[in-house]
């Protein structure tokens, strides 16, 4: 059974359900290709990317009482000059933005990110290993980037 958009967000505050829309809005403009859908079990909408016979998962938008997430499933491999992601020591993986009532959204930011996950998706595994590869090195950081390669490809 499909759960329209509109029927999640329905039990959320007024402000949550703005934010939400402006990030629905803001999604569909980076990437007009993606496709919407309602994660009940996760209580997000969910965004795929069609990628030849198959689907990549690449953004989510969630709301919660006082906030709303724009989050990446692989956001460990977007470039985030800013800092602006959250997640990082939370997940390994996921990161994500995070708006609050009143607070504004930069469109451009938020689309940029969001052009970057899609572009991200499209990448092989071993495209995506070498973007932590290679984060790894110029950081100096010493955590085993095989494991969260392993994780993200699944191998």
């Amino acid at each position: 059974m499909t759960i329209p958009p509109e029927a999640l967000l329905a039990g959320y505050p007024e402000p949550m359900i703005d934010l939400a829309e402006e990030l629905r809005r803001i999604v569909r403009h980076a990437a007009p290709e993606a496709i919407e859908a309602v994660r009940p079990g996760w209580r997000l909408i969910g965004y795929d990317l069609p990628i030849g016979r198959r689907t990549s998962f690449f953004a989510w938008i969630m709301p919660e009482r006082h906030h709303v997430h724009l989050g990446f499933p692989k956001g460990v491999l977007l470039a985030d000059p800013g800092a602006r992601l959250g997640g990082a020591g939370e997940t390994k993986r996921a990161r994500w933005l995070t708006l609050e009532a009143g607070e504004p959204v930069s469109v451009e930011i938020f689309e940029d990110f969001v052009r970057e996950a899609a572009r991200v998706a499209r990448l092989s595994s071993s495209e995506q290993g070498a973007i932590l590869l290679d984060r790894e090195a110029r950081s100096g950081d010493r955590s085993p980037a095989f494991e969260i390669e392993t994780s993200l490809t699944g191998e």
